[in-house]
């Protein structure tokens, strides 16, 4: 195994950070590795908001589901799917653009994301720890006016990085689903019970399987943040309906 496979099998989120700072070369380093990602058409539909403010750190902590780590974090970066700058420029030389439609905002999440990515794995690289924050994509109208977005920018994901403690360094990664449950071959095959059992027997420890699924259910999918989560989308998505 060669050392970013192993990296990419190691990694796990980080919640809990020493006081040493993330420098400025490493910042720059994990910038320019998010930057680098894949990217549809080369258009980069993503921009990175760098939260060096510590009131709004503070802020984010609470709305993004009252997480005080966030507050903690010595380099707290913000991915935001644009559709807008590249339509501003359209505008600019008059080019007559069509407004942006959901299939652009779309692609401009998974530009964000991929960035993303590159930006965890290039950070574990450097001994720097990470976690994503979905929970930004919640509270729409609020985090609209504390970071000043446009319309056609959509908030995809929050990372927060640090180096890890002892105690998360020697914290166990947990297990991930066999591959025979996550690769299907050659098109998308329905599971049945017996297979969605063994799916989620990582999850149950001596857990009875049904309990643990209603638990999961009620914690988790039914919860008021992930509610609001799907409500904050929609919202983002309301703007680019007309194509």
């Amino acid at each position: 195994m060669n050392e970013i496979i192993e990296s990419l099998m190691g990694r796990k989120s980080v919640r809990v950070f020493t006081e040493e700072p993330v420098t400025e070369d490493e910042k720059r380093a994990i910038l320019l590795a998010a930057c680098a990602a894949p990217t549809a058409g080369n258009q980069q539909l993503y921009t990175i908001i760098n939260i060096t403010d510590q009131k709004l750190k503070d802020k984010l902590a609470v709305t993004c589901d009252n997480q005080p780590f966030i507050a903690q974090a010595p380099l707290v970066l913000i991915f935001a799917a644009d559709a807008q700058k590249w339509y501003d420029a359209y505008r600019l030389v008059g080019a007559e653009p069509r407004e942006p439609g959901v299939g652009d905002i779309m692609l401009a999440v998974l530009d964000a994301t991929i960035a993303a990515q590159n930006a965890v794995v290039a950070a574990e690289s450097l001994g720097i720890g990470s976690c994503y924050i979905g929970d930004i994509m919640e509270l729409v109208e609020e985090h609209r006016a504390l970071l000043n977005l446009p319309p056609y920018v959509l908030l995809a994901s929050m990372v927060v990085f640090g180096r890890p403690t002892e105690q998360q360094l020697g914290r166990r990664k947990p297990l991930r689903s066999e591959l025979t449950h996550i690769v299907h071959e050659n098109g998308y095959h329905p599971m049945g019970e017996a297979e969605l059992r063994e799916l989620f027997s990582n999850h149950l420890s001596e857990r009875d399987f049904a309990d643990w699924m209603r638990a999961f259910c009620k914690r988790k999918y039914n919860s008021d943040f992930a509610r609001e989560m799907s409500r904050s989308v929609q919202v983002y998505l309301n703007g680019y309906t007309r194509y």
